[in-house]
């Protein structure tokens, strides 16, 4: 499966954004998909990820990042409210098996494809 994530940009804190991650090849609900981001002179870390229909977010995005996904178009969703700058990096979305264990789909290692990756920059 090809991944291509887009959507970033730059906004104001407290903006909203929707990053998409379109896959092709492969059905993207034959995955789990994955949501991480890097910030500039850290490690990626997670964010959210869907499972069949089961979502997963990380503490700090709680209620504020919504994941999603259209069969239709192929598609996951990640729809960010209320953004903070601490959520500046780069997001990239992730394929990996639809068999990931809730404690692997935090670790970027089980994941068996990646996106190229969308800017998001929050400031003032």
């Amino acid at each position: 499966v090809q991944l291509q994530a887009s959507g970033g940009g730059l906004v104001q804190p407290g903006d909203s954004l929707r990053l998409s991650c379109a896959a092709s090849g492969r059905t993207i609900s034959s995955y789990s998909i994955g949501w991480f981001r890097q910030a500039p002179g850290k490690e990626r870390e997670y964010v959210a990820a869907i499972r069949r229909s089961s979502t997963y977010y990380k503490d700090p995005v709680k209620g504020r990042f919504t994941i999603s996904r259209d069969n239709a178009k192929n598609s996951v969703y990640l729809q960010m409210n209320s953004l903070e700058p601490g959520d500046t990096g780069i997001y990239y979305c992730a394929a990996g098996s639809l068999t990931l264990i809730l404690s692997s789909l935090w670790n970027p290692d089980q994941y068996d494809y990646w996106g190229q990756g969308t800017q998001v920059t929050v400031s003032s």
